[in-house]
């Protein structure tokens, strides 16, 4: 097994698909133990694996998704309280200026606003969309088999089981994060909540992470297939991070319209009302440097964690 600096490639179409040609426990452990890091994330791409290896690879994708989701508040919290600072303010404060009254007003906790409950959620909701896209990727593949990337690839490059994992992936995260997400946010801006508000921007958070984890494995899948093309291997945290920004740019917007809408600063804004505004302001990128800069260290790092913590797992079966 390659160690943790090759290829994050989440999530691959290799996976264990030598599973069918052998028999038994003995057999699984082989299948398993010739999967590299190069398949991070794929663990299921093979129609004929069997229930129990499923459901042994669904619990490593929640348990390394648990620990990416705490490594994610961990590195990036300071950067993110920023981000909604930015894209909650009325004025246009550059980011020195907002990260300089931060200080002055709360010092260094005040940039670790809101972490607690993301600390308790992120690992919740990163565990949730790793371990419900396994899951999903498994069931697509057992009743269709794997997609044939020379007819049904679109574009010739974009797998639709990836496509349709990742959704699922992002609803099982959703559900989750929904509340967890709106305390941050309070807290972030120092806006008092009761638990009625738990679940404000609840529909706004289920689409945006729909289409923010479908792009990230989208934008992984792809980038896996290039760098096999050219027999190339990238890093873990340089893969995640890249992609993790190439699908936070892409749902931008939407995020701005999140934070809004949870912030408690506009209520009876409606998301329309909120897209529109952010739109005549010129708003809709509002805070997205801090933010992609967060989402690369913390995405990059999160994803070794992850490397580390699965192989581990691997290890034990």
């Amino acid at each position: 097994m390659q160690d943790a600096t090759t290829v994050a490639t989440f999530p691959g179409q290799d996976g264990v698909a030598n599973v069918a040609k052998g028999r038994g426990k003995t057999a699984h452990r082989r299948a398993i133990e010739s999967m590299t890091y190069h398949d991070a994330g794929s663990h299921l791409t093979d129609h004929r694996v069997s229930r129990h290896l499923k459901t042994m690879i669904s619990t490593e994708s929640f348990v390394a998704g648990f620990a990416y989701g705490g490594t994610t508040v961990l590195v990036g919290q300071p950067m993110d309280t920023l981000k909604t600072l930015q894209q909650t303010s009325a004025s246009s404060r550059s980011l020195a200026g907002t990260a300089s009254e931060l200080y002055r007003t709360a010092g260094l906790r005040g940039f670790y606003r809101g972490g607690l409950p993301l600390l308790i959620g992120g690992g919740l909701m990163r565990s949730a969309q790793f371990g419900v896209y396994s899951s999903a990727m498994a069931t697509i593949q057992s009743n269709y088999g794997p997609a044939d990337p020379s007819s049904q690839y679109w574009f010739g490059c974009v797998n639709p089981q990836v496509v349709a994992a990742g959704f699922c992936g992002g609803i099982g995260r959703g559900l989750v994060e929904g509340p967890f997400e709106m305390a941050k946010v309070r807290n972030q801006v120092v806006s008092g909540w009761r638990f009625g508000d738990a679940f404000q921007g609840f529909g706004t958070t289920m689409f945006r992470n729909s289409l923010l984890f479908a792009g990230f494995v989208i934008y992984m899948d792809v980038l896996k297939q290039q760098l096999d093309q050219r027999d190339m291997k990238w890093t873990p945290f340089i893969t995640a991070g890249l992609c993790a920004n190439a699908a936070w740019a892409t749902i931008w917007p939407l995020d701005v319209v999140k934070t809004r809408r949870q912030s408690g600063r506009y209520d009876g804004r409606n998301v329309l009302w909120l897209l529109r505004d952010a739109l005549r302001k010129g708003d809709m990128y509002r805070g997205m440097g801090v933010g992609l800069a967060r989402s690369f260290i913390a995405n990059g790092a999160s994803m070794e964690v992850y490397a580390v913590v699965e192989r581990e797992l691997k290890g034990r079966i």
